[in-house]
């Protein structure tokens, strides 16, 4: 019979909580986020943890792992005072954000801050991990359908050395955002301009770590102080002899098997709360973090990277509107119109006597000045052309021939540079006196051969 009720409810939710805690890991280490990173690092480890001993030590309470309970219960204890500390870490930016001078912020500057948060969030959970073997009575204990779970032997040195560091972590936390909040309210305006200049940290993702902070700060000193009191409910205080008093017989493993740690109800709902807080931190971080704006981006960026190793391509927005398609795109590609060169206007010439139109002028002989043999069969009564429209019919067929030289050439109208005409001056023998007064010269030649 299946003695375990949270199986694989749990074991679903603490995979989930591992994969999550460290998505939005890259681009917090890309703005120097440390204690955000530090946080996601411990909650995801602490979820690792969790869900490995659900399903190894699902129905049974033997000792098949000892390497591995060595650890993870060593992990465990880090974590525990890990995630406090790095909410203190996200707290102590918060403020020193709040309590700027200026508002540019230099590289030495952000590493001495780096190196201040791993101190804090890696430095003392090390220290506790080491500290606590001086109270570690035995090896480790296992929990039937729980895992490994450190021992903590119940006397007055392990009250200072490890159990007291997640509630006084909690207190420090807690003076720093009631201090973040009290400077925020109060500098508002310079703090604006400092989110301006920074491109580590927007307004967003400041009251997302501030949300963050804050509810760290709310549930840290309660479960903690309630960790403290439930796991030495109805357990004897036991006096500090001696370091050999203490880990008589440390190898020892204890199995203690469902049925016996659930009956105890303050020792049920220690075992329960001490693993379910994991998940909870994480699933925390991720509703703040996940679904914001730099992370839609990132999980875009994600999916089309995996999309366009499977062969899927995205259209452009112009053609698609945001569909894909595989391998080439779906349609035609947009072409421009054909070009449609603009109807030419008939050059007006100085002289008033080339007033005719396009229709007499095609009927004229461009070689004779006069008018064409089909012309004159159509209209034999049409008067011959005089001495004037003969010069004025030379220079238009001139032009005419200009025009159509120009035409013949290789290269289309629309693909030509455009040739601005040019101007040269004319050699005068007699210098000329105008006054106000503009002086226009026209030279033209032909090209005909007389």
């Amino acid at each position: 019979m299946d003695s375990d009720s949270t199986y694989p409810v749990f074991s679903i939710f603490a995979f989930f909580g591992f994969i999550v805690a460290l998505i939005p890991l890259p681009w917090h280490l890309q703005a120097w986020n440390s204690g955000t990173c530090i946080y996601m690092v411990w909650t995801s480890l602490a979820c690792l943890i969790e869900f490995v001993d659900s399903i190894v030590w699902r129905s049974t309470a033997r000792d098949i792992a000892p390497i591995w309970c060595d650890i993870s219960t060593k992990c465990l204890i880090g974590a525990g005072v890990g995630i406090p500390a790095a909410s203190l870490c996200i707290n102590r930016r918060l403020y020193k954000i709040t309590s700027i001078s200026s508002v540019s912020v230099t590289r030495e500057e952000k590493r001495r801050d780096v190196f201040i948060d791993l101190c804090i969030g890696v430095g003392i959970p090390v220290l506790v991990m080491i500290l606590h073997v001086v109270v570690q009575g035995h090896r480790f204990n296992i929990l039937e359908d729980v895992g490994c779970v450190p021992e903590i032997y119940n006397t007055p040195p392990a009250y200072p050395l490890v159990f007291m560091w997640p509630v006084l972590i909690g207190c420090i936390s807690f003076v720093y955002a009631a201090l973040t909040l009290r400077r925020f309210w109060i500098r508002r305006a310079k703090f604006q301009q400092y989110l301006s200049s920074n491109n580590s940290i927007t307004a967003g993702r400041y009251f997302r770590l501030m949300l963050l902070a804050c509810a760290e700060m709310a549930c840290t000193i309660p479960i903690g102080a309630y960790s403290i009191f439930i796991n030495t409910d109805g357990v004897d205080l036991e006096p500090w002899i001696s370091w050999s008093d203490t880990h008589f017989d440390f190898w020892f493993v204890e199995e203690i098997p469902a049925l016996i740690w659930k009956s105890n109800r303050a020792f049920y709902i220690s075992a329960e709360m001490g693993r379910w807080v994991y998940l909870f931190a994480a699933l925390l971080f991720f509703s703040l973090f996940g679904f914001a704006e730099e992370a839609r981006k990132h999980y875009r960026l994600a999916f089309w990277w995996v999309a366009k190793r499977l062969g899927f391509q995205p259209l452009q927005a112009s053609a698609s509107k945001g569909r894909f398609a595989f391998g080439k795109g779906i349609g035609s590609v947009p072409s421009l119109p054909p070009y449609s060169p603009p109807a030419r206007n008939p050059r007006k010439s100085f002289d008033s006597d080339l007033s005719i139109g396009l229709d007499s002028v095609s009927n004229i002989d461009l070689e004779k000045g006069m008018p064409s043999p089909s012309a004159a069969s159509e209209d034999c009564d049409a008067p011959l052309a005089s001495p004037d429209v003969e010069q004025s019919a030379d220079r238009v067929a001139n032009e005419v021939r200009t025009e159509e030289s120009s035409e013949s050439a290789s290269t289309p109208a629309y693909h030509r540079p455009f040739t601005p005409p040019s101007v040269q001056p004319l050699t005068q023998t007699q210098p000329f006196e105008f006054t106000d007064a503009i002086q226009v010269t026209i030279q033209t030649e032909s090209t005909r051969d007389l």
